[in-house]
């Protein structure tokens, strides 16, 4: 960590192109280990914790835009330009916010199981709705188990799926309290205006990669963007149920 505060994990080589991957909320740089292995043969990948998750310090707010500025720092740190940067589902909404603030940064955009605006949004699982919610969330949350942080990952996919210990790790890195505000200040960016109509002013090329049984989004919504790979029988967690075919459709986009 340095003046943004934020942990990041390197790997591939370091002379190969640029992909930054910025999880989705409550998660960690660690959702992404069962893409690494493919990604990280060709490119220079780039996963940071998001403030309050992971090996990050917690931060005063979670607005998407000042996330976005902190990643932005990231990348400043390493003198690179035109990275193609690449979110899981809210993390998409942080890579949009850092085109948003500096085009020059991003080479392309890639939406993972992203929603396009609040009103896709499906009723959540009970269990997220246990855990997240008043008035017993705050409670359940600090005598959570690893199984029951497993079952709150799984409940959004729409096949049987291995949490690896990783994964569970990084989530629990995050507090409720820090996880409350992460939620809301995603509701507000998306509420201020969705984000096709954010996309639709970036010149930046942009692919959506969606599961066609997502539980959490309704996934026709994802026809909005200007560029669809619908996942047959795949959840919200295409990183987890189908990294080697997502880190495929991922490669293939940004040409490594």
């Amino acid at each position: 960590m340095t003046g943004h505060g934020l942990h990041v994990v390197q790997d591939g080589p370091r002379q190969g192109p640029a992909l930054l991957l910025i999880h989705g909320s409550g998660a960690a740089a660690s959702s992404w280990d069962l893409m690494v292995p493919w990604l990280a043969t060709v490119c220079h990948v780039i996963r940071v914790d998001l403030s309050g998750c992971g090996q990050s310090p917690p931060a005063a707010g979670y607005d998407v835009p000042g996330q976005a500025a902190l990643v932005a720092r990231v990348l400043d740190e390493r003198g690179l330009r035109g990275v193609a940067v690449a979110g899981h589902s809210s993390g998409g909404y942080v890579g949009t916010a850092l085109a948003e603030r500096r085009p020059e940064l991003v080479g392309s955009l890639t939406l993972i199981g992203t929603g396009p605006s609040m009103d896709a949004l499906r009723p959540q699982p009970l269990v997220l709705r246990l855990l997240l919610g008043p008035p017993f969330g705050a409670l359940i949350w600090r005598v959570r188990t690893d199984a029951w942080i497993r079952k709150g990952i799984a409940a959004t996919a729409a096949r049987p799926v291995d949490v690896p210990d990783s994964v569970v790790a990084g989530v629990r890195g995050i507090t409720y309290r820090s996880m409350r505000k992460v939620l809301r200040a995603n509701t507000a960016y998306l509420e201020e205006r969705t984000l096709p109509e954010r996309l639709a002013v970036l010149a930046v090329p942009v692919l959506a990669i969606c599961g066609d049984a997502d539980p959490k989004w309704d996934p026709s919504a994802a026809r909005r963007y200007p560029r669809v790979e619908m996942m047959p029988g795949v959840g919200h967690l295409p990183i987890l149920e189908a990294p080697e075919a997502t880190s495929k459709l991922l490669l293939d986009f940004v040409g490594a």
